[in-house]
């Protein structure tokens, strides 16, 4: 089956697919995706239709090279559009990040097949899924196992964490051979034996449709075998991406929260009784909380910026060893600064008003919640710490995939 879009195809794409289009269709489709997204929150309704929106909108597509038929956007501008979409709704953006990062993967170290093949479905308006991670194992050990079956391989095994996978159309995995050596393959979600549940029981980020992937002799395809070929001694590119990824969340979420302390001072707020303001927004004690919400909020996006510029100095490096150390200690230091900014930020929501901003109908908890889950995916002591070991004695961050 040839998947490969056509020159004509690519030409007229890229005629529509500019970084500039795609911008201006996030700035029209975001509001909407998110209104609701609160109520959304706390009656557990998964976001099927806004995601698809996205996907429908070639929102997902913003790295694609222009020769594929995209617009070929800085990693700058990939993270830019991640903030936006976590402050409308950060667990769409969080869910979403397989996708992003399956494109990001391709273009550090896929063939030109792979890249043909995934990016023209990914301008199909086709999204990505994960289901790499399992519970019950340290350092991230993988029990699953993938043998060989005649013209064929057959996949058991049980997955936690698949970020995304109810709202995918492919999914990806690992799981080890005979040998004991990692397979990363990537399948269609309809295939039998191959189930997606909704269980996924975090305090935050609810709607990531994280939960459990089971695979129960799952036939897999040699053309759905993905070749990695990892150098255990030198850093991929991808991981300081994906780390800036998850550090954008959290930026999103602090401008989140400063849009609802805004909101909440001017159409609920009353001033405590013994101050000296009639309307809480003059209350210098209300404004103090939110200049400070408003402070953090831009140290946290500011900093993930320019860890993003950092990643595409690494590209214009044609990713030199140096620079990809690098952009991975500017990202950890970004990723240290955007969570501690946004907890912070979403503890003093509550300053700005009185017993009222905690009424289940704001839902203004669910910020703290989902920062504080997000930034459970990689302890910030242990980045600075790292950091701090390169700084006192030229250590370089460790190669986990963490930095």
């Amino acid at each position: 089956m040839n998947n490969l879009v056509s020159n004509t195809q690519f030409t007229s794409l890229q005629q529509t697919l500019n970084v500039a289009e795609l911008q201006k269709r996030a700035e029209s489709l975001l509001p909407k995706l998110g209104h609701g997204s609160a109520e959304r929150e706390s009656q557990r309704q998964l976001p099927f239709e806004q995601i698809r929106q996205l996907a429908e909108a070639h929102l997902l597509t913003f790295r694609i090279p222009e020769i594929y038929g995209g617009s070929q956007a800085s990693v700058r501008e990939v993270i830019q559009f991640i903030i936006d979409v976590a402050a409308y709704d950060s667990n769409i953006a969080q869910a979403l990040r397989p996708s992003f990062l399956f494109i990001d993967a391709l273009l550090a170290r896929g063939t030109e097949q792979e890249k043909a093949l995934w990016f023209s479905r990914y301008l199909d308006g086709k999204v990505i899924g994960n289901a790499g991670w399992e519970t019950g194992g340290a350092n991230g050990e993988v029990s699953s196992r993938i043998v060989k079956e005649g013209d064929h391989y057959r996949v058991t095994g049980q997955k936690y964490y698949s970020t995304g996978g109810l709202y995918s159309d492919w999914i990806s995995a690992v799981a080890l051979d005979e040998q004991d050596k990692p397979v990363y393959f990537i399948l269609p979600i309809d295939r039998e034996g191959l189930e997606l549940v909704d269980d996924f029981d975090a305090m935050g980020q609810r709607l990531t449709a994280s939960g459990t992937t089971n695979f129960n002799n799952v036939i897999v395809y040699e053309d759905e075998i993905q070749i990695r070929d990892f150098d255990s001694g030198k850093r991929s590119i991808v991981t300081p991406f994906a780390q800036i990824y998850l550090a954008a969340v959290e930026a999103g979420i602090a401008r989140n929260v400063l849009n609802d302390a805004v909101w909440f001072t001017q159409n609920k707020a009353r001033p405590i009784k013994h101050s000296s303001a009639k309307n809480s927004v003059d209350d210098p004690y209300v404004e103090f909380a939110v200049g400070e919400i408003a402070a953090r909020a831009f140290a946290a996006e500011a900093a993930v910026l320019n860890a993003a510029d950092s990643i595409d100095a690494a590209w214009a490096a044609n990713l030199d060893d140096a620079a990809v150390d690098h952009a991975a200690l500017i990202v950890s230091k970004a990723q240290f600064i955007a969570i501690e900014s946004t907890l912070k930020a979403a503890e003093r929501l509550f300053d700005v008003g009185g017993a009222s901003t905690t009424g289940r109908k704001h839902n203004f908890d669910r910020h703290w919640r989902n920062a504080r889950t997000v930034a459970n995916h990689n302890p910030r002591d242990w980045k600075a710490a790292a950091v701090g070991a390169y700084y006192l004695k030229n250590e370089q961050l460790p190669l986990s995939g963490l930095f």
